[in-house]
């Protein structure tokens, strides 16, 4: 019975098992600290100034972009402001644009030494825009050659935005070619509320 209480024994009580554990255990953190020691897990001297490199570039690229966006954002401002004062300055508003027309084909006429027909007038909406319409006015003229010109210079240097979309010239029989009668079709643009 002896030997069977010896072969019971179980080998976690033996001391020699419990030091070779104990060493084991101790070897394991030894190298654990080590590999800490010698190759720290945040990298190295160069990796830390591999990653601090790479976040300069990263941090200089974003600046850029960011410099890029103030500078769109800059010339967006301005053309916004600059296409305000173009309205403002060449396009006319809603209720008063027929009359201004008409006034300045009146003035221009009289200035060109022409006389000066009827006139018709309609509005329509430019398609895309909420905010603008164009006024198309057939108007008929009777003068000189010179003087329709003349008429035709006034208009273009006119300060409103006027486009001659078409001009139709024709000599009565009676008079000998000595005055022409023109007829125009000028569109004007106007400014409005949205709808």
């Amino acid at each position: 019975m002896a030997r069977s209480s010896s072969v019971s024994k179980t080998p976690l009580r033996d001391p020699r098992v419990v030091l070779r554990a104990a060493a084991g255990i101790l070897l394991a953190a030894n190298l654990a600290a080590a590999v800490a020691a010698f190759h720290p897990f945040g990298g190295g001297a160069d990796d830390l100034r591999r990653s601090r490199e790479a976040l300069r570039w990263q941090l200089s690229r974003a600046r850029m972009r960011l410099a890029a966006s103030q500078q769109l954002v800059a010339k967006v401002e301005k053309a916004r402001s600059q296409s305000d004062k173009f309205l403002a300055q060449y396009f006319t508003d809603e209720g008063s644009t027929a009359a201004i027309i008409l006034a300045e084909l009146t003035e221009a006429a009289k200035q060109a030494g022409i006389r000066m027909g009827t006139a018709q007038c309609s509005l329509e909406p430019i398609e895309g825009s909420d905010t603008l319409q164009m006024l198309s006015a057939q108007v008929g003229f009777e003068g000189a050659y010179a003087n329709l010109t003349k008429f035709i210079h006034l208009l273009d240097q006119s300060p409103r935005f006027l486009i001659i979309e078409s001009l139709q010239a024709a000599a009565p029989q009676q008079q000998n070619g000595q005055l022409l009668n023109v007829t125009l079709k000028i569109d004007a643009f106007v400014k409005g509320v949205a709808k």
